[in-house]
This record gives C-alpha cells, sequence and structure tokens, in this order.
C-alpha cells in the first residue's frame, strides 16, 4: 500500500504542500487538480512536491490519509469512567461536528471519492468509514439496552445522525446563499450543534429519561 510522505518528517514544506493539496483536490477532484498550481499555493515548487510525495496520486492518497489520521484521533476518545450510553454517544457526536467544523474539506473529498468509486474509497470504507459507523450503531445499542433510548432501528439511527450532520457541511456554500448568511461562522454553527443536539434527544431518548 503506497503512503504520501515516505522521505521526510512532517516538515513545513511538506505541511504546506498538503494543506494546499487538501484545499485543490476538494474544489477541483484529483484529476482536475494541477501539481504546479497546488505547488505554487504552498509556496514551494514541483520539484519539492514530487520530492515529498513522489506523485500527484501519492500526494492525493497523503492527503486523505492525514484528514482520516486527524478524524480517528478527534472522535475516538475515552469516555470517562461510568459514562453513560446517552453521555458516550453525545460526547462522539460533538467531537465529530467539531472535526468537521475545523476540517471543512473533509466531506468533500471523501464525498468526490464515493462519487468516483475510486479505489481509494475501498479502503477508506474498510479502515474508517465502517468502524465509525460500527463504533456509532454500538453506541445506541447500548442506550437501548440501558433503556436511555427508545427501541428504534440503530443501523438507521446511526444513518440518520451521520447524514444530518455531514450534509451540512457539505452543502454549506449552497445552504449560506438561501438562508443569507455564514451558516460557517462560529455562532451559526454552535446554533448548528445544539439544535442537532435537540433533535437527538427528542430523536432517541426516552421521555422520562431526557435532559430539558
Amino acid at each position: 500500500m503506497p503512503r504520501g510522505r515516505t522521505k521526510v518528517a512532517n516538515p513545513a514544506t511538506a505541511r504546506r504542500i498538503l494543506a494546499a493539496a487538501e484545499k485543490h483536490f476538494a474544489a477541483q477532484g484529483m484529476a482536475g487538480a494541477r501539481t504546479e498550481e497546488i505547488a505554487a499555493a504552498a509556496h514551494a515548487n514541483k520539484a519539492m512536491l514530487y520530492y515529498y510525495f513522489g506523485n500527484k496520486r501519492r500526494l492525493h492518497r497523503a492527503v486523505l490519509e492525514n484528514l482520516l489520521r486527524q478524524l480517528r484521533t478527534s472522535v475516538y476518545v475515552a469516555a470517562p469512567k461510568g459514562a453513560t450510553a446517552r453521555e458516550r454517544l453525545w460526547a462522539f457526536f460533538r467531537a465529530y461536528f467539531d472535526f468537521l467544523a475545523s476540517h471543512p474539506n473533509y466531506p468533500r473529498l471523501v464525498q468526490r471519492e464515493a462519487m468516483e468509486s475510486t479505489r481509494d474509497f475501498e479502503w477508506i470504507t474498510r479502515e474508517y468509514l465502517r468502524p465509525f459507523h460500527t463504533h456509532l450503531v454500538s453506541n445506541i445499542e447500548d442506550g437501548i439496552s440501558s433503556g436511555e433510548f427508545r427501541r428504534l432501528n440503530p443501523e438507521h439511527a446511526a444513518f440518520t445522525i451521520m447524514g444530518m450532520t455531514t450534509s451540512y457541511f457539505a452543502a454549506a456554500a449552497i445552504l449560506s446563499k438561501v438562508a443569507g448568511k455564514d451558516l460557517l461562522a462560529p455562532q451559526a454553527l454552535e446554533v448548528r450543534k445544539q439544535s442537532l443536539l435537540d433533535f437527538m434527544e427528542h430523536a432517541l431518548t426516552r421521555p422520562k429519561a431526557r435532559h430539558t
């Protein structure tokens, strides 16, 4: 399995190239992004880009791996001892929401891989998306077993939580025009997060277990 960063351990130039490549790949896809434009945006040259990453495909792979490693580090936070299923699920959701808020290119990059059915999407699904979904479903099943959550289909509940969270960021540019304001502004993001938590509270929890 080829890796993007093989020569050096994350130097400043490589980090700049990764950041620039992330924006270009998210906006234009791998086929449309041009290495000379990525290098220029990173204040580097094409020779440095090829030195650190080999070629455009390996650079694209490195961008995806970098984002997905950050996702894994951000969302799988150990819950406090004795935390309830609800507390674990809410913490997981908040971590995922905050990750998306700080990595707005993530939804577009993953969606591109899915729509184009690239070979990269296979390992993304196997190593990251499927474990993410399994973890979310397990949390919901624990809440049903403990009586905190009402009886519902845990897999589809997980799809709903993922969908209503990720789609907001994926469609933020369109929704901002519809709403007439920047929906990625800090205040708008906080309103969205609290709205989703309120929705989850009423969609998942039993009335007696709700936190009002």
